[in-house]
């Protein structure tokens, strides 16, 4: 079904379309980590969640604020 090379480089085109220069190592990158993951789970070797720099932010808090503004002068 897959053996032609023709079919691998359309494949690869529209993966090329579709996700850009730029996001393919990103791409890769996630589905390494969790070929891993899932290796490293039926081997029953369970690994700590690696924190990534977008989710090492703190979590935003929903408090209220002040809205009131300062009188503005009249002429």
């Amino acid at each position: 079904m897959w053996d032609s090379p023709m079919h691998l480089l359309i494949i690869a085109i529209v993966i090329l379309v579709l996700f850009g220069g730029r996001k393919i190592p990103e791409v890769m990158k996630g589905l390494g980590q969790g070929v891993r993951e899932f290796k490293d789970g039926m081997r029953g070797e369970p690994t700590p969640p690696a924190q990534s720099s977008q989710t090492a932010n703190p979590p935003t808090t929903n408090a209220p604020t002040s809205t009131t503004t300062a009188p503005t002068e009249q002429k």
